[in-house]
């Protein structure tokens, strides 16, 4: 037996849509204005290292002093500090590359810089992961497969 759609249950539907789009937008922006963050923590980092200013006992100390002032701030582990350095450094000389970073995840760009090796393999699956839109795990299974020596 087929159920048919009323005129008013099509109506819900759309207005059931414009809910589920405006979530995914609001979504989106919070992933760039997060990789935003990270690039401007990593970057703020890198040039005080590069200055002789700080070294990695200062970062470790930068870690412990958000967790104790600011405990609501998560993800600054000293570690987690150290890899926005790097998302910064590997990618600062890049300009093609760093605009389009923001269309991906922080795990997302996590794993591209810590599993691929050349900037021609991370340009490959930044842009497949846009185009594709793959969850970490789908991203992670294509690299693992070797998708770009192929």
């Amino acid at each position: 037996m087929t159920k048919i759609i009323t005129l008013k249950e099509k109506d819900f539907f759309e207005v059931i849509s414009l809910i589920q789009h405006a979530k995914e937008r609001a979504l989106l922006s919070v992933n760039v204005e997060l990789i935003e963050l990270y690039w401007n923590v990593g970057k703020y980092i890198s040039q005080k290292i590069q200055r002789a200013e700080w070294g990695e006992f200062v970062v470790k100390e930068l870690s412990k002093f958000i967790s104790k002032n600011h405990p609501e701030l998560k993800g600054y582990s000293d570690k987690n500090l150290w890899r926005m350095r790097q998302f910064y450094e590997v990618y600062s000389c890049q300009p093609k590359l760093s605009a389009l970073l923001r269309q991906l995840s922080w795990t997302n760009n996590l794993l591209i810089i810590s599993k691929c090796k050349s900037d021609e393999e991370r340009e490959f699956y930044i842009l497949l992961s846009i185009k594709e839109r793959y969850s970490s795990r789908e991203l992670e299974r294509q690299i693992d497969s070797g998708v770009f020596e192929r």
